[in-house]
Protein backbone atom coordinates (compact mmCIF):
# COMPACT_ATOMS: atom_id res chain seq x y z
CA UNK A 1 0.00 0.00 0.00
CA UNK A 2 1.74 3.61 -1.09
CA UNK A 3 1.95 5.13 2.31
CA UNK A 4 1.21 8.65 0.72
CA UNK A 5 -1.91 7.36 -0.78
CA UNK A 6 -3.11 5.86 2.54
CA UNK A 7 -2.64 9.44 4.69
CA UNK A 8 -4.77 11.25 2.14
CA UNK A 9 -7.28 8.18 2.38
CA UNK A 10 -7.68 8.22 5.76
CA UNK A 11 -7.48 12.40 6.03
CA UNK A 12 -10.58 12.38 3.72
CA UNK A 13 -12.19 9.76 5.63
CA UNK A 14 -11.88 11.65 8.86
CA UNK A 15 -12.78 15.30 6.89
CA UNK A 16 -15.90 13.09 5.82
CA UNK A 17 -16.77 11.97 8.92
CA UNK A 18 -16.59 15.61 10.24
CA UNK A 19 -18.67 16.98 7.47
CA UNK A 20 -21.36 14.39 8.00
CA UNK A 21 -21.62 14.93 11.67
CA UNK A 22 -22.04 18.39 11.07
CA UNK A 23 -24.33 17.89 8.91
CA UNK A 24 -26.46 15.62 10.93
CA UNK A 25 -26.19 18.45 13.81
CA UNK A 26 -27.22 20.60 11.72
CA UNK A 27 -30.61 19.06 10.90
CA UNK A 28 -31.36 18.20 14.67
CA UNK A 29 -30.81 21.75 15.53
CA UNK A 30 -32.40 23.39 17.24
CA UNK A 31 -32.90 20.84 20.15
CA UNK A 32 -33.44 23.68 22.87
CA UNK A 33 -34.16 27.16 23.33
CA UNK A 34 -31.27 29.90 21.20
CA UNK A 35 -30.65 32.45 22.96
CA UNK A 36 -29.70 36.30 21.75
CA UNK A 37 -27.57 38.10 23.55
CA UNK A 38 -28.32 42.18 22.75
CA UNK A 39 -25.53 44.09 24.14
CA UNK A 40 -27.96 47.36 25.15
CA UNK A 41 -30.94 47.81 27.63
CA UNK A 42 -34.63 46.81 26.66
CA UNK A 43 -36.47 49.07 24.17
CA UNK A 44 -33.28 50.99 22.14
CA UNK A 45 -33.07 50.23 18.49
CA UNK A 46 -31.60 46.83 19.13
CA UNK A 47 -34.01 45.61 20.92
CA UNK A 48 -36.88 46.93 18.17
CA UNK A 49 -35.41 44.90 15.39
CA UNK A 50 -34.46 41.43 17.57
CA UNK A 51 -37.43 40.90 18.93
CA UNK A 52 -39.79 40.82 15.85
CA UNK A 53 -36.67 38.80 14.19
CA UNK A 54 -36.90 36.25 17.45
CA UNK A 55 -40.68 35.69 17.52
CA UNK A 56 -40.22 35.06 13.50
CA UNK A 57 -37.59 32.22 14.58
CA UNK A 58 -39.47 30.80 17.04
CA UNK A 59 -42.53 30.01 14.27
CA UNK A 60 -39.88 28.78 12.37
CA UNK A 61 -37.65 26.55 14.38
CA UNK A 62 -40.54 25.46 16.58
CA UNK A 63 -38.46 26.44 19.51
CA UNK A 64 -38.07 29.52 21.63
CA UNK A 65 -35.13 32.42 20.58
CA UNK A 66 -34.70 34.25 24.00
CA UNK A 67 -33.49 37.40 24.14
CA UNK A 68 -30.87 38.48 26.61
CA UNK A 69 -30.29 41.87 27.14
CA UNK A 70 -26.59 42.70 28.40
CA UNK A 71 -26.46 46.44 28.68
CA UNK A 72 -22.98 48.88 29.35
CA UNK A 73 -19.65 50.39 27.97
CA UNK A 74 -21.51 51.60 24.42
CA UNK A 75 -22.33 47.73 24.30
CA UNK A 76 -19.25 46.22 24.80
CA UNK A 77 -20.21 43.92 27.90
CA UNK A 78 -23.01 42.00 26.30
CA UNK A 79 -20.62 41.52 23.33
CA UNK A 80 -17.65 40.66 25.59
CA UNK A 81 -19.89 38.43 27.45
CA UNK A 82 -21.41 36.56 23.64
CA UNK A 83 -17.61 35.98 22.47
CA UNK A 84 -17.02 33.60 25.25
CA UNK A 85 -20.28 31.63 25.19
CA UNK A 86 -20.03 27.99 24.10
CA UNK A 87 -19.99 27.70 20.72
CA UNK A 88 -22.56 25.16 20.20
CA UNK A 89 -25.01 26.84 18.05
CA UNK A 90 -26.96 27.95 20.93
CA UNK A 91 -26.23 31.65 21.76
CA UNK A 92 -25.85 34.07 18.83
CA UNK A 93 -24.93 38.23 19.31
CA UNK A 94 -27.12 40.76 17.93
CA UNK A 95 -24.42 43.47 17.05
CA UNK A 96 -24.65 46.73 16.18
CA UNK A 97 -22.85 49.55 13.99
CA UNK A 98 -21.44 50.81 17.31
CA UNK A 99 -19.42 47.38 17.96
CA UNK A 100 -17.33 48.69 14.97
CA UNK A 101 -16.85 51.98 16.60
CA UNK A 102 -15.41 50.77 19.93
CA UNK A 103 -12.31 49.67 18.87
CA UNK A 104 -11.50 53.21 18.48
CA UNK A 105 -12.79 54.02 22.07
CA UNK A 106 -12.15 50.94 24.21
CA UNK A 107 -8.53 50.09 23.56
CA UNK A 108 -8.52 47.74 26.06
CA UNK A 109 -11.33 45.44 25.10
CA UNK A 110 -11.26 41.45 25.55
CA UNK A 111 -12.51 40.70 22.40
CA UNK A 112 -12.26 41.68 18.60
CA UNK A 113 -15.66 42.04 16.38
CA UNK A 114 -13.77 40.42 13.28
CA UNK A 115 -11.90 37.49 15.18
CA UNK A 116 -14.04 36.62 18.03
CA UNK A 117 -17.33 35.82 16.17
CA UNK A 118 -18.73 34.35 12.67
CA UNK A 119 -20.56 36.98 10.82
CA UNK A 120 -23.69 35.35 10.11
CA UNK A 121 -26.04 38.40 8.41
CA UNK A 122 -26.96 41.75 7.99
CA UNK A 123 -30.75 42.15 9.72
CA UNK A 124 -31.21 45.71 9.42
CA UNK A 125 -29.47 49.47 8.48
CA UNK A 126 -32.34 52.37 9.14
CA UNK A 127 -30.82 56.13 9.00
CA UNK A 128 -30.12 58.14 12.04
CA UNK A 129 -32.88 60.68 12.71
CA UNK A 130 -32.34 63.95 14.77
CA UNK A 131 -35.18 63.83 17.23
CA UNK A 132 -35.93 66.42 20.18
CA UNK A 133 -38.51 66.74 22.86
CA UNK A 134 -41.35 69.68 21.31
CA UNK A 135 -41.76 70.77 24.69
CA UNK A 136 -38.31 71.61 25.18
CA UNK A 137 -37.28 72.47 21.85
CA UNK A 138 -39.18 75.31 20.03
CA UNK A 139 -37.88 74.83 16.69
CA UNK A 140 -39.68 73.32 13.95
CA UNK A 141 -37.31 73.13 11.28
CA UNK A 142 -33.36 72.05 11.24
CA UNK A 143 -32.48 75.57 9.77
CA UNK A 144 -34.45 77.12 13.02
CA UNK A 145 -32.57 74.53 15.62
CA UNK A 146 -28.86 75.40 14.37
CA UNK A 147 -29.86 78.97 14.33
CA UNK A 148 -31.17 78.35 18.40
CA UNK A 149 -27.78 76.65 18.84
CA UNK A 150 -25.02 78.79 17.53
CA UNK A 151 -27.08 81.81 19.51
CA UNK A 152 -26.96 79.34 22.61
CA UNK A 153 -23.61 77.33 22.60
CA UNK A 154 -23.43 74.46 25.09
CA UNK A 155 -26.91 75.42 26.12
CA UNK A 156 -28.52 72.35 25.29
CA UNK A 157 -27.58 68.71 25.98
CA UNK A 158 -28.04 65.50 23.60
CA UNK A 159 -28.88 61.76 25.19
CA UNK A 160 -26.78 58.70 23.37
CA UNK A 161 -26.69 54.87 23.81
CA UNK A 162 -23.46 55.39 25.50
CA UNK A 163 -20.09 56.58 24.85
CA UNK A 164 -18.37 55.51 21.11
CA UNK A 165 -22.25 54.39 19.75
CA UNK A 166 -23.29 55.84 16.38
CA UNK A 167 -25.93 57.87 18.62
CA UNK A 168 -22.75 59.67 20.20
CA UNK A 169 -20.44 59.78 17.39
CA UNK A 170 -23.63 61.52 15.23
CA UNK A 171 -23.90 63.87 17.69
CA UNK A 172 -20.26 64.73 17.28
CA UNK A 173 -20.54 64.80 13.50
CA UNK A 174 -23.31 66.97 13.50
CA UNK A 175 -21.25 69.93 16.15
CA UNK A 176 -18.59 69.37 13.42
CA UNK A 177 -20.45 69.78 9.98
CA UNK A 178 -22.73 72.31 11.74
CA UNK A 179 -20.02 74.35 13.67
CA UNK A 180 -22.17 74.06 16.76
CA UNK A 181 -21.63 73.54 20.75
CA UNK A 182 -23.94 70.88 22.25
CA UNK A 183 -22.88 68.70 25.17
CA UNK A 184 -22.66 64.89 25.30
CA UNK A 185 -24.89 62.58 28.30
CA UNK A 186 -23.85 59.17 27.68
CA UNK A 187 -26.80 56.06 28.85
CA UNK A 188 -26.64 53.05 29.00
CA UNK A 189 -28.48 51.96 25.77
CA UNK A 190 -30.68 53.75 23.50
CA UNK A 191 -34.29 52.61 25.33
CA UNK A 192 -32.82 54.80 28.90
CA UNK A 193 -32.07 57.34 26.67
CA UNK A 194 -35.58 57.75 24.58
CA UNK A 195 -36.86 57.24 28.44
CA UNK A 196 -35.63 60.68 29.33
CA UNK A 197 -36.02 62.21 26.00
CA UNK A 198 -39.67 61.51 26.02
CA UNK A 199 -39.96 62.58 29.73
CA UNK A 200 -37.97 66.20 29.21
CA UNK A 201 -35.05 65.17 31.01
CA UNK A 202 -32.45 65.55 27.64
CA UNK A 203 -33.91 67.36 24.75
CA UNK A 204 -32.22 65.89 22.05
CA UNK A 205 -31.10 62.46 20.52
CA UNK A 206 -29.35 61.38 17.52
CA UNK A 207 -31.42 57.71 17.38
CA UNK A 208 -31.39 55.34 14.87
CA UNK A 209 -35.23 55.50 13.46
CA UNK A 210 -35.99 52.08 14.63
CA UNK A 211 -36.64 52.79 18.18
CA UNK A 212 -37.64 56.82 17.76
CA UNK A 213 -40.87 55.62 15.06
CA UNK A 214 -43.63 54.77 17.44
CA UNK A 215 -42.27 58.25 19.31
CA UNK A 216 -42.57 60.15 16.15
CA UNK A 217 -45.45 59.14 14.83
CA UNK A 218 -47.20 59.35 18.47
CA UNK A 219 -45.98 63.21 18.60
CA UNK A 220 -43.98 62.53 21.64
CA UNK A 221 -41.40 63.64 19.73
CA UNK A 222 -40.17 66.07 16.40
CA UNK A 223 -38.22 64.36 13.96
CA UNK A 224 -36.43 67.55 12.53
CA UNK A 225 -34.04 65.41 9.58
CA UNK A 226 -33.43 61.85 8.58
CA UNK A 227 -29.36 61.54 8.09
CA UNK A 228 -29.87 59.40 5.09
CA UNK A 229 -29.15 60.18 1.19
CA UNK A 230 -32.93 59.89 0.88
CA UNK A 231 -36.01 60.44 2.50
CA UNK A 232 -37.50 57.29 4.08
CA UNK A 233 -40.80 55.93 3.16
CA UNK A 234 -42.27 55.74 6.35
CA UNK A 235 -41.84 59.23 6.88
CA UNK A 236 -41.86 60.86 3.77
CA UNK A 237 -42.75 64.30 5.42
CA UNK A 238 -39.06 64.22 7.52
CA UNK A 239 -36.61 65.97 5.03
CA UNK A 240 -33.20 64.48 4.94
CA UNK A 241 -30.35 66.98 6.41
CA UNK A 242 -28.97 67.61 3.19
CA UNK A 243 -32.78 69.09 1.99
CA UNK A 244 -32.87 70.96 5.40
CA UNK A 245 -29.24 73.09 4.45
CA UNK A 246 -26.65 70.05 6.06
CA UNK A 247 -25.39 68.56 3.00
CA UNK A 248 -23.07 65.56 3.56
CA UNK A 249 -24.69 64.58 7.23
CA UNK A 250 -25.49 61.19 6.21
CA UNK A 251 -24.97 58.53 9.32
CA UNK A 252 -26.98 55.18 9.55
CA UNK A 253 -26.64 52.66 12.03
CA UNK A 254 -27.28 48.88 11.15
CA UNK A 255 -27.97 45.68 13.17
CA UNK A 256 -26.56 42.11 12.70
CA UNK A 257 -26.29 38.37 13.91
CA UNK A 258 -22.64 37.20 15.04
CA UNK A 259 -21.56 33.44 15.98
CA UNK A 260 -19.26 32.89 18.60
CA UNK A 261 -16.06 31.48 16.90
CA UNK A 262 -15.65 27.93 16.12
CA UNK A 263 -20.03 27.30 16.18
CA UNK A 264 -19.94 24.13 13.79
CA UNK A 265 -19.99 25.69 9.93
CA UNK A 266 -23.34 23.45 9.67
CA UNK A 267 -25.24 25.35 12.04
CA UNK A 268 -24.04 28.63 10.80
CA UNK A 269 -25.00 27.80 7.67
CA UNK A 270 -28.84 26.58 8.72
CA UNK A 271 -29.13 29.99 10.94
CA UNK A 272 -28.05 31.98 7.47
CA UNK A 273 -30.66 30.37 5.54
CA UNK A 274 -33.46 30.61 8.57
CA UNK A 275 -32.41 34.75 9.07
CA UNK A 276 -33.03 34.58 5.10
CA UNK A 277 -36.28 33.12 5.15
CA UNK A 278 -37.55 35.37 8.58
CA UNK A 279 -36.34 38.29 6.71
CA UNK A 280 -38.88 37.35 3.67
CA UNK A 281 -41.53 37.23 5.98
CA UNK A 282 -45.39 39.41 5.41
CA UNK A 283 -44.42 40.02 9.37
CA UNK A 284 -40.38 41.30 9.17
CA UNK A 285 -40.62 43.13 6.28
CA UNK A 286 -43.89 45.37 7.74
CA UNK A 287 -41.96 45.73 10.66
CA UNK A 288 -38.64 46.89 9.32
CA UNK A 289 -41.16 49.29 6.98
CA UNK A 290 -42.32 50.66 9.64
CA UNK A 291 -39.25 51.16 11.91
CA UNK A 292 -38.06 53.10 8.57
CA UNK A 293 -35.21 50.14 7.81
CA UNK A 294 -34.71 48.28 4.18
CA UNK A 295 -34.94 44.36 4.13
CA UNK A 296 -31.07 43.57 3.32
CA UNK A 297 -29.43 39.80 1.91
CA UNK A 298 -25.89 40.07 3.61
CA UNK A 299 -24.36 37.34 4.80
CA UNK A 300 -21.61 35.46 5.91
CA UNK A 301 -18.22 37.03 3.72
CA UNK A 302 -19.58 39.94 2.53
CA UNK A 303 -20.68 40.78 5.80
CA UNK A 304 -17.52 40.10 7.56
CA UNK A 305 -16.02 42.86 5.04
CA UNK A 306 -19.03 45.10 5.72
CA UNK A 307 -18.14 45.37 9.00
CA UNK A 308 -14.34 45.52 8.28
CA UNK A 309 -14.77 48.39 6.62
CA UNK A 310 -17.42 50.37 8.90
CA UNK A 311 -14.35 49.68 11.54
CA UNK A 312 -11.92 51.61 9.16
CA UNK A 313 -14.64 54.27 8.71
CA UNK A 314 -15.68 55.05 12.08
CA UNK A 315 -11.55 55.11 13.33
CA UNK A 316 -11.18 57.92 10.90
CA UNK A 317 -14.59 59.97 12.45
CA UNK A 318 -13.32 59.01 16.12
CA UNK A 319 -9.76 60.85 14.78
CA UNK A 320 -11.28 63.52 13.85
CA UNK A 321 -13.93 64.13 16.38
CA UNK A 322 -11.13 63.90 19.10
CA UNK A 323 -13.80 61.27 21.07
CA UNK A 324 -12.87 59.99 24.02
CA UNK A 325 -14.30 57.89 27.16
CA UNK A 326 -16.17 60.40 29.37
Amino acid sequence: MNLKFGWYALFALVAGSFAVAGQARAQTWPEKPITFVVPFAAGGGTDAFARPLAAQLDTQLGTRVLIENRAGAGGTVGASQASKAAPDGYTFFVGAAHHAIAPAIYPNLDYNLEKDFVPVALIARPPQVIVVNPDKVAAKTLPEFIAYLHANPDKLNYGSAGTGTTHHLAGELFKIVTKTRIQHVPYRGAGPAMQDLVAGHVPLVFDGLGSSAPQIRSGQLRALAVAAPKRVAAFPDVPTAAEAGVPGYEVSTWYGVFAPKKTPPAVVERMTKELQKAMQSAAIKEAWERNGSDVPDVTGAAFGAMVAAETVRWQKVVTEAGVKLD
